[in-house]
């Protein structure tokens, strides 16, 4: 595996350089051109706590490392988990939105071989809790 992150790191060096010159458009596709070169998947678990959340939306691992699909789920019972399998720079995100006129506070998490590699907590009168991470192919 390290060989294949150094390799990728030298790709997207080359590759970034070569898209900056040719600019965004060149840049999208070389995002693709990378994706593509590293296949190797991995697993991340979502979790979502508190109260009052209407709806979860996360990369289910269909689509595109810059055009994921997005999964919903409508009215989920809390606490909820899901774990997902993810696929090169792709990165794991989970978004738990929760609309409450009482106040609503909601907790998201991305678990990665049982650590938490990230977490965030929303509060309020609308409470968009948001996690994104980087790919752990990628780091």
């Amino acid at each position: 595996m390290n060989s294949t992150i150094r390799t990728v790191r030298a790709a997207v060096g080359a590759l970034a350089a070569a898209g900056l010159a040719l600019g965004l458009t060149a840049c999208s596709e070389t995002v693709d051109q990378v994706d593509k070169a590293v296949d190797e998947t991995y697993e991340v678990t979502y979790e979502v706590t508190g109260d009052g959340v209407d709806t979860i939306e996360y990369h289910g691992g269909g689509g595109k490392a810059m055009e994921p699909k997005i999964e919903t789920v409508e009215q989920p019972t809390l606490p909820w988990q899901k774990t997902v399998t993810l696929r090169g720079i792709m990165p794991p995100a989970v978004m738990p939105i929760a609309v409450d006129i009482t106040g609503a506070e909601v907790t998201c998490k991305i678990v990665y071989q049982g650590e938490v590699i990230k977490q965030e907590t929303g509060a309020g009168l609308a409470a968009a809790g948001g996690c994104v991470a980087v790919s752990p192919i990628a780091d």
